[in-house]
């Protein structure tokens, strides 16, 4: 499903160099659970970014799905990524002036999408994330919780191989994380994809392999978490 080889990525601050990814190799097979763990600075969500395709390595491979990526140009870039991957982050990214459904259908729309297979599709994820009673409702009508879920029924809406989380559960309160990280884990059951990027140490643990990043580098390994997926 992933594979990165001999990563490198630089950032300048003035005249000094930030090297946020340094060597990094990753393999993840189709189904896999990870967390990727470590301090601040040490390069977890620029990794996040490089597996999501909107950031290019300065050297190095990353083939996703069987696919070269690192010499494909932007639209190409831009359909894989649309067919391959689901995102969720901490800060939800839903558009303030769209309702959930509109929110859900919205990268859909993007790709053409008819209308009616939009409605179809989202109406299918509501259901099962149990907001369907919320798809007339604004973001700010809607809780924490609430609109977490709508940002994951936006990510899942079209069956991505791989789906990538950035502290899913920075925001909620307990309860409502939980409900999120087992809806997460569920969907893994299925053979999706998961790559969780967290500071929660006990999120961290469910994952069936746990990742530790330090200064762009990946430092150590950790295998067999709290969940148990089939």
């Amino acid at each position: 499903m992933i594979d990165l080889t001999g990563i490198h990525k630089t950032f300048w601050l003035g005249e000094q160099a930030v090297h946020a990814l340094n060597d990094v190799n990753l393999h993840v097979e189709q189904g896999d659970y990870l967390s990727v763990m470590g301090p601040s600075g040490s390069g977890k969500s620029t990794l996040l970014n490089m597996l999501g395709l909107l950031d290019r390595p300065d050297s190095g491979r990353y083939c996703l799905a069987g696919q070269e990526t690192t010499s494909m140009a932007e639209e190409e870039l831009a359909a894989l990524r649309s067919e391959t991957i689901g995102f969720v982050f901490q800060a939800y990214h839903l558009i303030p002036r769209l309702t959930a459904r509109e929110n859900i259908e919205l990268p859909m729309m993007l790709v053409g999408v008819a209308a009616a297979e939009r409605r179809r599709l989202a109406d299918q994820a509501m259901e099962r994330l149990g907001i369907c009673d919320r798809g007339h409702h604004l973001p700010k009508q809607l809780s924490g919780g609430q609109r977490q879920r709508v940002a994951l029924a936006r990510a899942i809406v079209r069956r991505p191989k791989l789906l990538l989380a950035d502290e899913p559960t920075g925001n909620l309160d307990s309860h409502s994380g939980a409900e999120v990280v087992a809806l997460i884990e569920e969907l893994n059951s299925e053979g999706i994809t998961v790559l969780v990027v967290t500071h929660d140490n006990d999120l961290g643990a469910r994952a069936r392999r746990r990742i530790r990043m330090v200064d762009g580098r990946i430092v150590g390994e950790l295998a067999g978490g709290t969940h148990a997926a089939s």
